[in-house]
């Protein structure tokens, strides 16, 4: 049996593992269930690829996203290791065939997106596969306390009946205390399991708020003063085209990305940023995940994310290399009344989400009692325009819908075109001679894709268009009619969101939603929010606070961010900060003091900095102050 290590430099050609993925990998091998909450851009994938191809077998992997499992799939590929991904928007011809794969054929990896769990291909497949490792990305969508609720990741404990000694091992980027505690306990952790958790703090990363009248303005001194790669996150795809417009017109490398871009343009846009033939991306949360560009110095917000977690995992794309790097928000208040108003948005009345579902099933066909388990391609904009829709509030219902366990929605989802020719060789010869304007290109298919009679071959209708001397729109004519004749089973193209349907459609008049647990998950998101407006407003060292929200009560300031600079700039030194701190703590051991007692203790000449120690101290949570009491954190 190879090494971890010996595994490590065959497939990736390192030497040695990063900071703690030794210890995770040693915990899954030892066959304990395992959680590794690290870092955006810690190494999380090694951590349950390695100990999977140390051993026989294969390793499941649920993820809910799916350019992500794709981009992984790839690189997996790229080495040589055997890795496939089943998700929304796949025909059953192709899942049957990787699942059979998966039993038979030697296939190392397989990632799952959530959704696949229950359905009957998978669960009919899933106990003759030899798995040696459950692995879970993103686990904290397994939890309602968290900010990425996803139901069907609560499956996923059901699964492990099928590998009763299989370990299972759940990785997380972003999780509060509550939803550390609950990873665990919804994928039925076993006794002895192991809880690995790098600190989140940062100290190459800077972290800066800054007030902003006018942003664009800010943005532009920003770039023009700060060298090195870029993303600016907006809250809007028209606002990707209006900045990076504005920042090429001012002289700055820029280019914009988001969802609703034609997948070449997105892949394009996104190897020009990477391979930095563009300075600045401006890009709404769609960007970012899975990208390996270690050397971006610059993460900026526009718009204040509604969650710290968000705001965490997207501005810790920034300094992956170690060096310095910054994450600046420009911040008005105004933000925060967006944010406040979006909230109130986000819960639609049961009136509104039965409104929704009742055109849903209109739209796609769908009769009462069917539909669990079909996938069907989804155009939100077309949807609401047919039905007279608003679209915030009937994306609101659906992500209502979605966190009920009703549906599901993924992000678009690109399949590439697919062909099988389903007739045999002396019909498809007979069709040939009867359609010779269709020949050249049959020929050319029988050509070019050995197995094309066999089973669904891709498809690359540009290259085929260009052997062909034809427009790419006229050879996907031609496809169709072949598949209207019966000839072949063509499959365009698809890069389009997907819409699940997680249990048989019901009347509307009789849909029920679980109003405690919606109420719950208000109050969550409300907390978080508010947490978000905190960090902003909260003249107190940046990294101390996002580390205090993660459960890192006892972290030191950075001295590097807006605040720790501000202190620095005011000739505050930390040794005359501590003696200062120290003598406070003194004067409140044996309980609360009013604030002025407390600096009436100092000399005249220390009463300032005592005041200014004082309100760091207050701005930190070290102390609190209820009227003019200030009392120590121990004594409330």
């Amino acid at each position: 049996m190879p090494s971890p290590r010996d595994i490590l430099r065959q497939y990736w050609g390192y030497d040695a593992f990063r900071p703690m993925q030794e210890e995770i990998i040693q915990s899954v091998l030892d066959g304990k269930d395992t959680l590794a909450l690290l870092p955006t851009g810690g190494g999380k994938s090694i951590c349950f690829q390695v100990p999977a191809l140390v051993r026989e077998g294969m390793c499941v992997v649920v993820s809910p996203l799916i350019a992500l499992m794709k981009d992984q799939v790839a690189q997996l590929q790229r080495r040589q290791i055997s890795a496939v991904a089943l998700h929304a928007g796949m025909a059953y011809q192709d899942i049957d065939r990787l699942l059979d794969n998966c039993v038979f054929g030697g296939v190392k990896f397989l990632y799952l997106s959530p959704e696949r769990l229950k359905t009957d291909i998978l669960q009919a497949r899933l106990p003759r596969m030899p798995v040696n490792l459950l692995a879970i990305d993103e686990a904290h969508c397994i939890s309602q306390w968290g900010y990425d609720f996803r139901p069907p990741y609560l499956e996923i404990a059901a699964i492990r009946d099928f590998f009763p000694k299989t370990p299972i091992m759940a990785l997380t980027a972003t999780a509060t205390t509550e939803v550390v505690q609950d990873i665990q306990e919804k994928l039925a952790f076993k006794k002895g399991a192991n809880c690995f958790q790098k600190s989140f703090a940062r100290s190459n990363l800077a972290y800066v708020v800054r007030p902003a009248e006018g942003k664009e303005s800010q943005l532009i001194d920003i770039l023009q003063k700060a060298a090195g790669s870029a993303v600016v996150y907006v809250r809007n795809r028209r606002r990707t085209k209006e900045i990076a417009t504005e920042l090429q017109r001012r002289g700055i490398s820029a280019s914009y990305y988001h969802a609703g871009l034609e997948l070449d343009e997105r892949s394009a846009r996104q190897e020009a940023w990477i391979d930095n033939k563009v300075r600045v991306i401006i890009a709404t949360n769609a960007f970012g995940m899975g990208i390996d560009k270690p050397d971006v110095r610059l993460v900026i917000h526009l718009d204040l994310p509604d969650s710290l977690e968000a705001y965490f995992q997207e501005a810790g794309r920034a300094g992956r290399d170690g060096k310095k790097a910054y994450a600046v928000l420009l911040y008005h208040s105004s933000d925060a009344r967006r944010l406040e108003q979006s909230f109130e948005q986000s819960y639609p009345d049961m009136d509104e989400i039965r409104r929704v579902y009742r055109a849903l099933g209109s739209y796609f066909q769908l009769a009462t009692g069917a539909g669990e388990g079909q996938g069907f391609d989804f155009d939100l904009t077309a949807f609401c325009q047919k039905y007279q829709l608003q679209a915030t509030t009937t994306y609101h219902c659906l992500k209502a819908l979605e966190q009920a366990g009703w549906l599901a929605l993924t992000e678009a989802v690109f399949t590439p075109a697919s062909l099988q020719i389903i007739v045999d060789k002396d019909t498809l010869y007979d069709y040939q001679l009867r359609n010779p304007e269709l020949d050249k290109i049959l020929k050319l298919i029988l050509r070019t894709y050995q197995g094309a009679f066999t089973y669904p071959v891709t498809v690359k209708e540009k290259q085929l268009a260009g052997f062909l001397k034809m427009p790419v729109g006229a050879l996907k004519k031609s496809l169709e009619t072949l598949h209207r004749a019966g000839i072949v089973q063509y499959q365009p193209v698809k890069d389009q969101p997907q819409l699940l349907f997680l249990k048989e459609r019901v009347e509307a008049a009789t849909l029920s939603i679980d109003q405690q647990l919606y109420r719950f998950r208000r109050e969550r998101h409300e907390a978080r929010m508010k947490a978000a407006i905190a960090y902003a407003e909260t003249p107190a060292c940046r990294s101390q606070q996002l580390l205090r929200y993660f459960g890192e009560t006892d972290a030191s300031r950075c001295g590097v961010c807006d605040q720790c600079l501000e202190r620095k700039k005011q000739q505050l030194t930390e040794d005359v900060f501590v003696k200062y701190q120290t003598k406070i703590d003194e004067l409140l051991q044996h309980g609360p003091l009013p604030l002025h007692q407390i600096v009436r203790s100092f000399l005249p000449s220390q009463e300032e900095t005592a005041l200014q120690v004082l309100s760091y101290l207050l701005d930190e949570g070290k102390l609190w102050q209820e009227g003019d009491a200030v009392y120590k954190p121990s004594q409330k």
